[in-house]
């Protein structure tokens, strides 16, 4: 077992009742035994088991959405912060203030090789930040189309596949939004500006990552 799947817990979970290839999920290092969620609202309770009211904190992420776990939360009994609802930058600084202390982080991951590392890019750095440190939990939700076989197959992957996507649903003017590969630039707009590789965590069972067995995100 590689040193991430050592203090990382990985499950994997069987969506909407879809035909997944079981064998290459298997091939991600310490996954656990599947949790089913046939609908999108038992998605919550699969990835948020603890308290009935606890206190999230939402990274900006295409695959939470996908998959269904916001319909969950917003049926549920939880207080929910969304940065992308801030009216100002002033409000936006002050709900990033309350994530450190955060019961739940949720987000995505960049990319996830098969022995179980963590790759991510960020703009600012907020999102790799919490994943480093902040929050108790951080429940982690990504899909097969993110697990790659190494560390330089990840960043390529980030960087040549997420970031261009990224870019051109964000309206950014990028070179990569324009020709769909990685220029390696130093735009003021740039957001491949952190580069965060998860080898293990420190704290046992504080990172939780859910792979779902279809596309998720970017």
């Amino acid at each position: 077992m590689s040193a991430a799947g050592v203090c990382v817990s990985w499950y994997f979970v069987f969506q909407r009742n879809r035909r997944i290839d079981r064998d290459r999920g298997k091939q991600v290092v310490g996954l656990r035994a599947a949790d089913a969620v046939k609908r999108p609202d038992e998605a919550a309770a699969v990835f948020l088991i603890g308290a009935p009211e606890i206190f999230l904190f939402l990274a900006g992420c295409e695959s939470i959405k996908e998959c269904g776990l916001m319909d969950g939360i917003h049926k549920g009994d939880y207080e929910l912060l969304d940065r992308s609802l801030a009216r100002t930058p002033e409000e936006a600084r002050q709900i990033y203030a309350k994530t450190v202390l955060a019961d739940y982080y949720l987000m995505s991951t960049n990319a996830i090789t098969t022995d179980g590392t963590l790759i991510n890019i960020d703009g600012n750095g907020n999102r790799v930040a919490c994943l480093i440190q902040g929050p108790s939990h951080i429940i982690i939700v990504t899909g097969m189309n993110k697990v790659v076989t190494g560390v330089p197959e990840g960043v390529a992957r980030v960087r040549n596949m997420a970031s261009p996507a990224n870019a051109i649903r964000l309206e950014r003017r990028l070179p990569c939004a324009v020709s769909g590969t990685c220029h390696d630039c130093l735009s003021p707009e740039c957001f491949c500006n952190q580069i965060v590789v998860t080898r293990r965590s420190m704290h046992p069972g504080r990172i939780k990552v859910y792979l779902v067995g279809e596309e998720l995100g970017y």
